[in-house]
């Protein structure tokens, strides 16, 4: 496992290392696709506003998604990709924190224990 961040030296040359990339850089399209390795798997975490046609605002990831399309074997969308399981995950974990506030069993609900 190797952790980088946005000072890292030759950032692009660790990020090549990587068979599974997660990337929560907060820097718009940051990673550029010859900065992954060829199959790897990218998991994108990244929400940034930025403009889009027109002016108007379009979210995007840290990942420039099109340029990672054409080199990874897959990659989380932005946006689509790991928000709505944050979401889940978090609403699983609020039900079990209430049930054992009140003392009650919590529901089998999601995989996190």
């Amino acid at each position: 496992v190797t952790i980088a961040h946005s000072r890292t030296r030759q950032i692009p040359a660790v990020c090549r290392r990587a068979d599974l990339l997660y990337v929560a850089a907060g820097r718009a399209e940051m990673v550029r696709g010859d900065w992954i390795k060829p199959g790897a798997i990218v998991i994108d975490v990244g929400q940034n506003r930025i403009a889009g046609p027109g002016g108007k605002p379009r979210l995007v990831g840290d990942v420039a998604f099109a340029e990672a399309c054409e080199v990874a074997a897959a990659i989380t969308p932005v946006p689509g990709g790991v928000g709505p399981m944050t979401i889940a995950c978090l609403l699983a974990n609020t039900v079990r924190a209430a049930c054992a506030l009140a003392g009650l069993a919590a529901p089998n609900v999601g995989n996190a224990s």
